[in-house]
């Protein structure tokens, strides 16, 4: 968790973006469970979330399960979002609505297929020693990493799960969901057309994460 502290923008505390990365990459938590994951007793953890919630960057709500005292779950707040970077927004939808109209979108959906070519590139050199699936799948978490997607990757009873907490060129995906069909398309390419690949949970569409459901094709003797 630590090493994904820094796609944080600059000014949080190292305890604060602890508390921050963790509900960004597992979602809304009660305190106990903070309080847990981050090794610190429930007030530390109420604490600090107080902190954070009086700074605007994260919510809590009061949540009833039967007899006993309501739970508060906490939650990031779209300020508490802004603190993930989304590379340089503003810009990049500009750039994209000056291209359609000066270009037109044929030659957009170029300059997306020619990024995607170098991505992928990219991607097949780093992959280039891994066989299996896991290995794979390290490598590309690994990467994507780099790029600020806070991906992390499991196994699961009908494959894997390939999970990115974070999106980046959100705003850019948004404006043009080729930048999301080629990205689609590369994932597909690293990892083999002998596996299907379903995305399940889409940023883009509002979810809090993108998600990846990983198995491997049936073949009909």
């Amino acid at each position: 968790m630590e090493n994904q502290a820094s796609i944080l923008h600059t000014g949080a505390s190292i305890a604060f973006d602890k508390f921050l990365i963790l509900l960004k990459t597992r979602g809304p938590q009660s305190t106990a469970v903070v309080a847990s994951e981050l090794g610190i007793s429930n007030e530390g953890a109420r604490f600090q979330l107080t902190k954070l919630s009086e700074d605007g960057l994260v919510s809590c709500r009061s949540v009833s399960k039967g007899v006993g005292r309501p739970t508060l779950i906490w939650e990031l707040t779209d300020k508490g979002m802004t603190r993930f970077p989304n590379t340089h927004a503003e810009l990049t939808i500009q750039l994209i609505d000056n291209v359609i109209d000066t270009l037109g979108e044929e030659a957009l959906q170029a300059i997306i297929e020619n990024r995607e070519k170098k991505v992928a590139a990219r991607y097949q050199q780093a992959l280039a020693g891994a066989v299996t699936m896991e290995e794979k799948l390290t490598q590309l978490a690994t990467i994507r990493n780099q790029e600020g997607y806070m991906s992390e990757w499991a196994a699961t009873e009908n494959g894997f799960v390939f999970i990115e907490n974070h999106c980046p060129i959100c705003a850019a995906a948004k404006q043009c969901k080729n930048f999301c069909q080629a990205e689609f398309a590369t994932f597909q390419q690293l990892l083999g057309n002998e596996v299907n690949i379903n995305r399940t949970e889409h940023i883009v569409n509002g979810a809090r994460r993108c998600v990846y459901e990983i198995s491997e094709l049936i073949h009909a003797m």
